[in-house]
């Protein structure tokens, strides 16, 4: 069977793999949107299935909505004696954590916080005497120039508190390092291994590796790093910024990789963001080959010899018919019992008082958004959505799609100054260049109205399509009369190389109060999203 990348497409960074017996389990970073922590399953490596999410319930996972890239940062899985382990860091509430299981599926235990545990990105170990260590980052002084270190300290896996010294056991491939990150241990073959990410997570993102025969070091670094990476390749590769991987032994011996990279189009664009990708792996005089005999990233890989298996396919068209929503959905920060409901087939949203536009510092703790919505996982698509809605003062619902610091393109139902039923697609951005400019103190944020129309229905379907870099934008009312807002939109602004941040493009449905809280509820009758590839 053969293995396509990406492996899990869309806005699934930072893969962490576990193997047990014949099964393969995955889960990758979630930052603000809520659950946190897609875990996904596998029998061979190329079909996954998601089973769920390791962070479920409201009081395990306290996000900040106007936080898009904070949140939860690069988990790691682990399995020891019929345990279920996932460590990874809450970078706006509360610093690093572990919960566990009996069963991947969950449910999943309420947040172990680890104490004096500085850095991100942690990771657990074992050792051959089940000794349990955690390893993390070590964080950069100031002034340094992002010249981190990885640490490691023994813990106690029942009461998760760390055990005697932080030992600093490495700086990266090569002298002062750019950001190394992202740790994970192994020990094969008499060594134990370090692997971290390197070089930051845009373009020269790689992933290096180093090996000791103590715990502690020191450890040497392979002569052939990075042992990962698409930046020698420069801005016209097809596939850019690999690195922040995680190494899978099968049951015949073999090894693969699981990592992050992103996609490009239209130019150096990356709307899609950081996906999930895998490659074989060998070993050559004790040290790893990635993608052994081209050293770049392909399109498809021949897979193990293990056999297909019955995964469960998403349909197109979800009809919100009751019972919990599908593993797709994601609210934006923290939802409360009164964010969205289904009821007699109607997802209802609330028009919350915090508006879908940027508010505020980055870490202010700002409440709920009246948004759910699913990750962009193509370059080409189309979604289309039904609403019933009639807005009174300033209340408005829709259809958005949103990236990082609320860089979107918003399709929405509200009133005019003369208190007119309206249509309008409004672009809001705050571009990178201005947060430079800024200098992290809050880039002004910016919407342009690009049409408005009367609206003189409270029904209406939205369909936004998508061709690369280019998304159109058209609503259709009752009576089946098509309205093209604006055809061809230029929304390359929405890739990460503009809008910044850590995660993806998602499209989703809204409701606001914009400023007042409303017991009020927008309906939304149905969401199809049809991709055209891979």
């Amino acid at each position: 069977m053969e293995l396509h990348n990406p492996l899990l497409p869309g806005f699934y960074p930072d893969p962490s793999i576990c193997r047990v017996g014949d099964d393969f389990y995955m889960v990758t970073s979630s930052f603000a949107y809520y659950p946190g922590i897609p875990i996904f399953h596998s029998k061979n490596l190329a079909q996954w299935e998601q089973i769920g999410h390791v962070l479920d319930r409201p009081d395990q996972l306290r996000l900040n909505p106007y936080d898009i890239s904070g949140g939860i940062y690069a988990p790691t899985l682990r399995y020891h004696k019929g345990s279920w382990y996932v460590i990874t860091t809450n970078i706006s509430h509360g610093g690093n954590f572990i919960v566990t299981a009996q069963n991947p599926k969950g449910p999943w235990s309420d947040p172990h916080w680890i104490k004096d545990a500085p850095g991100i990105d942690p990771s657990l170990f074992w050792d051959d005497d089940d000794r349990a260590y955690y390893t993390g980052t070590w964080p950069a002084e100031p002034g340094s120039d992002g010249k981190q270190m990885i640490w490691i300290c023994e813990i106690d896996i029942e009461t998760f508190t760390l055990i005697g010294e932080k030992t600093k056991i490495w700086g990266g491939a090569s002298d002062g390092a750019y950001f190394p990150e992202g740790p994970h241990l192994y020990r094969i073959g008499g060594y134990y291994y370090l692997m971290v990410a390197e070089g930051g997570t845009e373009h020269f993102h790689c992933e290096t590796i180093a090996r000791s025969e103590n715990l502690r070091g020191p450890y040497e670094g392979y002569r052939g790093n990075p042992i990962l990476t698409q930046r020698h390749l420069g801005m016209k590769a097809a596939i850019v910024n690999a690195g922040h991987g995680d190494l899978v032994e099968l049951q015949d011996g073999s090894w693969y990789m699981v990592f992050l990279a992103s996609r490009t189009c239209g130019g150096y664009h990356k709307i899609l963001g950081r996906e999930t990708f895998i490659a074989p792996v060998e070993w050559e005089d004790g040290w790893p080959v990635v993608s052994p005999g081209t050293g770049s990233i392909e399109s498809v890989y021949p897979g193990p010899d293990l056999p297909e298996c019955a995964v469960g396919k998403e349909e197109e068209r979800d009809d919100f018919s009751g019972g919990p929503l599908r593993y797709c959905w994601n609210y934006l920060g923290t939802p409360d019992e009164k964010t969205a409901s289904v009821k007699d087939n109607w997802l209802n949203i609330r028009l919350c008082r915090n508006p879908l536009k940027k508010q505020g510092t980055d870490h202010e703790d700002s409440g709920q958004t009246g948004f759910l919505g699913r990750r962009q996982q193509h370059m080409s698509f189309r979604a289309e959505v039904g609403i019933l809605f009639q807005p009174e003062e300033e209340q408005t619902a829709g259809v958005v799609v949103l990236q990082h610091d609320f860089q979107q393109l918003r399709m929405e139902i509200g009133q005019n100054t003369d208190g007119q039923t309206v249509l309008r697609l409004i672009r809001g951005y705050c571009s990178l260049e201005l947060s430079l400019l800024y200098k992290g103190n809050g880039a002004p944020y910016r919407e342009n109205i690009l049409n408005e129309i009367v609206w003189e229905w409270d029904e209406a379907v939205f369909i936004v399509e998508a061709c690369g870099i280019f998304y159109t934008f058209t609503a259709v009312n009752k009576n089946g009369d098509t309205y093209i807002l604006a055809d061809k939109v230029d929304g390359s602004f929405l890739g990460s190389e503009t809008a910044g941040g850590f995660v993806g493009a998602y499209i989703g449905m809204f409701a606001s109060g914009n400023g007042k809280e409303y017991d009020k509820y927008a309906k939304f009758g149905y969401f199809s999203y049809r991709g055209e590839e891979k």
